[in-house]
Order: C-alpha cells, then structure tokens, then sequence
C-alpha cells in the first residue's frame, strides 16, 4: 500500500550499492593488460591495506564471495591434517570450519553461545592446554550476523600472547570491515578474510585476504594450495596474475569507487557513522522488548554489533513480518538463520546507510509489529530520535 518510492535493503547484506558506484561499473570493457586497469588494482591493494589498518600485512583479491576467501586463507597457510580451533559464536565460524575439513584439516571447536561473544578464558583453558603447540590456527569471525554477535579481536590475541601459543590467528572481518573498528597489525591478527558485499559497498563477487608477516613465512609448510588460491601466483609480474586470469574491470572500478567514498569520509568517521546508527536501532528495540514479546538474542548490550541487529520474536512469525514490511512498506529485513532459524528478524545497518534510512526502518518495523498484533513496550522511535539528537548535538559541540 505504501510501498512506492525507493525500496530499503536492509538485511545484513548484500548492502545497499551507493549510485556512485553503479556509475563506476557503467563503462565499456577496456584492456587488462596495460593503463587504467593496472593502475586500478595497484591502487585498490593499497588501499585495502588503510581499510584493514595494515602496514606489515600483504593484500590479496580473488574473485570470490567471502567462502572464497576462507579456503584462500587456509590453504596458503596450513597443512593437511594441521589441527585448527574453531570459536563458536554464532554460524560462520563453524561454517569456516567446515570449509577447513573438507580441506583436510582436523577441525576442533570451542563451544560457544549463540547468544554471546566467544568465552575468553575459555580459550585461554584450551590453549593452556596445548603445550605442544598441535593447534596450529585459531579461526574466529569478528562480527556474525547470524546471531548479531561482536567479539573482542584484540582480547583473543591478549589471551594467544599470555599464554604464548603460537597458532596463527585468523579473522572473518566479511560483517565487520568498515563498519566497527579493526585494526589488524595493532591487535596482531595474522590472517584476516573480508568481502565486498557488507561495509565495502560493493556488488558481491570479490574478497580479500590480508596476511601478516608470520602468515607468508607459514607459506613454506603449507600444502594446500591450489594455482587460483597461491599466494606465489598472485605475486606475478602481470597484472593479470593479482587476477589469477582475467581481471574483474568492473568489480574492481566499483570497489574503487567505494574506497574513495570510504576513505573520503576517514576511517574513524565512518565506524562512527555505524555506531550511532547502531545505538539508534538498539534504543528502539530496547522499548520495543518492555512489551514482552522481542528480546535481543546478543544477551549482553557491550556484545552487540554495530553492523547488525537480531532480535527473537514471539506472537509472530518473522517471516510474516518480513512479507508484510515488503509488501506494505518497501522495506526488506532479514529473517534468522542457523540454529535460530525462524525465532526472529535481523536488521542490517551497515555500509551505504545512514539516519533517515535507519528511522524509516525503525518507524516500519514499529508499524508493521503493532499492525500483525505484536504487544510493543512504548516510545522505540523516540528513543531513537534521541541517540540520533544527541550524537548530532555532540558533534555540534565539537
């Protein structure tokens, strides 16, 4: 009924592209050997290296979505049999794990919640554990947009150095990566795995590896590898070997489009961006679960996301909801997945957003949920317009 006009995309990705970067796809194929197509990728791999916060690190791009990315990570850095720690917190970390035995590694995971961060200590028990080192890689996600999840990177290489293991350390940064600060050479991150589709506004089809000094030197021993996923290959002297073949033009004139917009605003503006968005969401939702029938499935409010929200649901289904916001609305959010499938909805406010966006998609929801009969506590949109108000009055007062 009043769904005419500009649709909302805001699921946890794909994001919203930015008109900015549609444009820069809508040009004619040109050479890939010589000019602008080189000076393109040379200038996306340094950048990417600002956005991942890395000096040390070298950058990758392979034409891939983010399960892409897992195996280029692993592989040029493991070998068959090696044992690697999976840390439970939500779906994609056990789903690297999965990528990680199909590869011929021996897969261990540490139980986790899907309703918290990965347990510190408990990771520090496992590692106190393994004197002889037989862990050789501790695999974890940043930010899960399955369960909405935000883990303490910089506490989990804390608990690697007290305890002196020397397993790599692995990051999926796919939900995280401009959009909540990171920062891969001060916490010591040895493998980080990103993607185009989420904070980097970019069309899926491209990811990243970035990969610390320690991670080259585990090339040596590694013995996974194949020609589209070596690392030794993409160091080639053509430009067509970054590619592994034929470069991507398209994709990678709309990752640069994205990097200028990105690296225009500055790094700390944009996870600032995200995180009074975010606080806007959560202030919404926490009136909406005095009614009883929501709650937040991250328990603990320092633990959830800047780039996705979930929260459970009762009364309804999500995915009544979900229809009724697009048919009605023009809003589209994402229902749960994983081992919370169909208990809820998940709110994606990460990339190309900003406040308008995220009200329209508060007010819609709070409509949508009082119209399908679902008792809301009072006052979500006030609460939001108030953290949206004083970040504004903030920056205001410099």
């Amino acid at each position: 009924m009043l769904n005419n006009g500009t649709p909302f995309l805001m699921i946890p990705g794909p994001t919203t592209v930015p008109a900015e970067v549609l444009r820069a796809m809508h040009r004619p194929a040109i050479d890939i050997y010589e000019g602008p197509v080189i000076e393109t990728t040379e200038s996306c791999l340094r950048d990417l290296k600002q956005v991942f916060r890395t000096e040390l690190g070298e950058v990758f791009i392979y034409i891939s979505n983010g399960h892409g990315a897992w195996d280029a990570a692993i592989s040029n850095t493991l070998a068959r049999g090696d044992k690697v720690l999976i840390l439970e917190s939500g779906h994609f970390a056990l789903d690297w794990g999965v990528s990680a035995t199909a590869r011929g590694l021996n897969v261990e995971i540490l139980p986790g919640s899907w309703h918290q961060s990965v347990d510190l200590e408990a990771l520090r028990n496992r590692l106190a554990a393994d004197p002889a080192g037989e862990i050789k890689a501790v695999l974890t996600v940043q930010v899960d947009t399955a369960s909405g999840v935000l883990n303490d990177v910089a506490g989990m290489r804390r608990v690697l150095n007290e305890t002196g293991h020397p397993a790599l350390f692995m990051v999926d940064t796919i939900a995280s990566l401009a959009c909540v600060p990171f920062e891969m050479d001060a916490w010591g991150v040895d493998v980080v795995v990103s993607a185009t589709q989420k904070g980097l506004m970019t069309p899926p089809g491209l990811a990243f590896v970035a990969a610390s000094p320690k991670a080259q030197a585990a090339e040596a021993r590694a013995d996974l590898k194949t020609r589209f996923y070596d690392w030794a290959v993409r160091r080639g002297p053509a430009n067509y070997h970054r590619h592994c073949g034929t470069v991507p033009e398209h994709l990678m004139w709309a990752l640069r489009a994205a990097l200028d917009m990105i690296l225009a605003e500055g790094m700390d503006n944009v996870w600032r961006r995200h995180a009074v968005l975010a606080r806007a969401v959560r202030a919404a939702a926490e009136k909406w679960c005095e009614g009883g029938a929501l709650k937040f499935n991250i328990t603990r409010p320092e633990q959830r996301a800047d780039s996705v929200s979930v929260l459970l649901l009762r009364n309804v289904p999500a995915s009544e909801l979900k229809a009724y916001l697009i048919r009605n609305l023009g809003v589209t959010i994402g229902t749960t997945i994983g081992a919370i499938a169909g208990e809820g909805f998940r709110i994606g406010h990460m990339g190309h957003v900003n406040a308008p966006m995220v009200l329209g998609t508060l007010g819609s929801i709070e409509a949508a949920l009082t119209v399908l009969g679902v008792p809301l506590g009072r006052g979500g949109m006030e609460a939001a317009v108030r953290e949206i108000g004083s970040a504004l009055m903030d920056a205001a007062r410099g």
